[in-house]
């Protein structure tokens, strides 16, 4: 598994983050605290507590993984 902190404070952000994640097989968890949602549920995310970053998990690493780096990328916290 690898994690990555995002920042998706805006409904664009969000937008943006779930049409570059949706392209991916795989299974994709985003969390806050206790709370895990599937990474490609705009109404899950919506449902998060998005003032603050969220962990982006990759739950199985595949050939494609520099690819998933690159998409999730405008939404790294920097």
């Amino acid at each position: 598994m690898k994690s990555y902190m995002l920042d998706l404070n805006s409904i664009e952000r969000v937008k943006g983050f779930v049409t570059a994640i949706e392209q991916f097989d795989g299974y994709f968890d985003l969390a806050t605290g206790r709370y895990v949602i599937d990474a490609k549920s705009i109404m899950g995310i919506f449902s998060m507590d998005l003032s603050r970053p969220v962990e982006f998990r990759i739950l199985e690493t595949n050939d494609r993984i520099r690819e998933v780096e690159a998409a999730i990328a405008p939404y790294l916290v920097s």
